[in-house]
């Protein structure tokens, strides 16, 4: 798998990563032993890059992940993330910035882990009641002590991702994109190319519903989430965005590939500076996520898809109301 660098520090990453909060919480059970297999495989691919954060299960994923990196840390690029505080029994406490949960956050991490550093530590949540400031200047003593060695932050708009990048180089920025979710475009992209940030692109199949795999809302298990909390699979949206992805379909099939394949094609045509992390908890379809990237796309194809799909055709917001209000923009 070939390399892409994300921001202006050096750090290389696989062009493509693994996103692994699947393997724990969220979209159905999950097999742990299936997981594990499923990060060795990646590893084995050259898909190194891995994801995960410490409300996932919650901590559950990077004790999980930290397992299944045992004996092979020299090979994996590790992200994980703080800033949405849960309690052990999974209730959520709110978004944290304060400087000190930052440095007991990362200690925290460092233990599930069974790591001595982390490669990139991303604020998983911009907290709007405490300066970006004094959050990224504590991530920065993190690096200064050598408990981390990039910093990064996920769902940041464009002022605040200038604020933290004067406080401390900002490496990455991990926000949602792809076909189903492109907003990004419009303000964000411009703003991390301008300062040389990189961006990590989350749910770049739209949470799966690009790969064609749901035919209806009533595929999805009774506990999996998407049905309750992404209005994109409420049963009012589902059929009307089953339809643009039928048609992303159709163009894949022309060039031999799956609909989600063309999809993570499609972000890995966008620019270098991208680096997709699709998430699952199966080698099977790990295998056909990491076959997106040898496939080539022309101009031509590239806007056919658009017109298959255009900027804003999705039916339903990314997430429900009161986690859009949340998010910095």
């Amino acid at each position: 798998m070939d390399k892409r660098t994300l921001g202006g520090q050096g750090l290389e990453v696989s062009e493509l990563g693994l996103g692994c909060m699947g393997m724990s919480e969220f979209y159905g059970t999950a097999d742990e032993s299936e997981a594990v297999a499923t990060i060795h495989r990646s590893l084995d691919l050259g898909c190194t890059f891995l994801d995960t954060a410490d409300m996932y299960g919650p901590f559950t994923n990077e004790k999980l992940v930290g397992r299944a990196i045992g004996g092979r840390r020299g090979e994996v690029v590790l992200a994980t993330k703080f800033g949405n505080e849960r309690k052990p029994d999974g209730t959520m406490v709110g978004v944290n910035g304060r400087p000190q949960y930052v440095r007991s956050a990362c200690d925290a991490s460092l233990d599930r882990l069974g790591v001595d550093y982390i490669d990139l530590y991303y604020q998983h949540r911009v907290d709007k009641n405490v300066p970006i400031e004094e959050t990224v200047g504590a991530m920065a003593d993190l690096v200064e002590q050598g408990k981390v060695r990039y910093l990064g932050l996920s769902e940041a708009g464009p002022t605040t991702v200038r604020r933290a990048h004067d406080i401390h180089p900002i490496t990455a920025l991990q926000s949602e994109y792809s076909l189903f979710s492109r907003d990004v475009e419009d303000a964000v992209l411009p703003t991390t190319r301008e300062l040389g940030i990189g961006f990590v692109a989350y749910s770049p199949l739209g949470r799966g519903f690009l790969s064609g795999r749901f035919r209806s809302a009533e595929d999805l298990p009774d506990d999996d989430v998407r049905g309750q909390r992404f209005p994109r699979f409420a049963r009012e949206n589902f059929d009307k965005n089953l339809e643009l992805v039928d048609r992303v379909k159709e163009i894949a099939a022309e060039k031999g590939a799956m609909p989600g394949q063309l999809a993570i094609a499609w972000l890995l045509h966008q620019g270098h500076d991208i680096v997709p992390i699709p998430g699952t908890k199966k080698v099977t379809y790990l295998e056909e996520n990491l076959g997106a990237a040898p496939i080539e796309l022309t101009g031509d194809d590239l806007a056919r898809i658009e017109e298959a799909m255009p900027k804003g055709s999705v039916f339903g917001a990314r997430y429900a109301e009161a986690q859009m209000d949340a998010i910095d923009r």
